[in-house]
């Protein structure tokens, strides 16, 4: 059974405490091995910490994203710059939106996706940073957005043909909408360079408040080839530390 990484998103646990530096150091004493999506000005003290940089944002924006052909030029400089920013800096992955439905259907708007992600996957595999391709929720969180499922997603990674081009597979998001989470991941896996945790319902800690069990689930994913990170992406009830030794906990088969 592979050993997992662990990282934790900065949004949610960040804004909760005044001494940040100081929540860098505790998640890396309790585990965990990186941080996310977190402002260049902590960058420094993430690097004294020493965490890994695992995700940062790839391109503007979520709800208007790759399922427009007219944003694919000003997507493809936005990745580029940040895929240069993230080897020079040793991020793992960055998050790409499909956008918000617009009218196109399914089949066309996948392909839109797929010839949008082309373009720059090349410059991802020489960098040897990942794209990842996020799966949200249409249902709750993020109403009209199209890459909601895990089909779709899929499939779109697999016309972009890139060993750096795959899913962030939300659990929390996959849940509302497929649920299935364990044959879904093991069924997929070669297509998932990262996945997010949270509980359901209410995005909240992964404690039995919520219907997902993440020992299960976590197990599953050491029991196959994956080599990236499992992301903690709710806000907790608590403190922040408790909130995450207690997720790194449920994680850790």
């Amino acid at each position: 059974m592979a050993k997992l990484k662990h990282s934790f998103a900065w949004w949610a646990f960040g804004n909760k405490v005044e001494d940040k530096p100081k929540l860098l150091k505790d998640a890396k004493r309790l585990g965990y091995d990186g941080v996310e999506m977190i402002g260049e000005e902590l960058w420094p003290a993430v690097k004294d910490a020493g965490l890994a940089l695992a995700t940062m944002g790839g391109h503007k924006s979520l709800t208007d994203g790759l399922n427009k052909r007219h944003n694919h030029d000003r997507i493809e400089r936005e990745l580029k710059e940040n895929i240069a920013k993230a080897k020079q800096h040793g991020i793992h992955a960055l998050i790409c939106f499909s956008g918000n439905r617009w009218g196109v259907p399914d089949a066309e708007a996948i392909q839109i996706c797929a010839d949008g992600l082309k373009r720059v996957a090349k410059d991802a595999e020489q960098a040897g940073v990942s794209l990842v391709l996020e799966l949200l929720n249409s249902k709750v969180d993020h109403q009209a957005y199209q890459c909601d499922r895990t089909w779709w997603g899929v499939e779109v990674v697999r016309r972009v043909e890139s060993p750096r081009v795959k899913l962030l597979y939300d659990i929390y998001h996959m849940q509302i909408m497929e649920g299935d989470v364990i044959r879904n991941l093991r069924d997929n896996i070669d297509y998932i360079g990262h996945f997010h945790t949270a509980g359901n319902p209410g995005r909240k800690d992964l404690d039995d408040e919520q219907e997902l069990y993440y020992p299960a689930i976590a197990k599953a994913i050491a029991g196959t080839n994956y080599e990236g990170y499992i992301g903690q992406e709710f806000s907790p009830k608590g403190e922040p530390v408790a909130a995450l030794a207690a997720a790194l906990k449920a994680c850790s088969p």
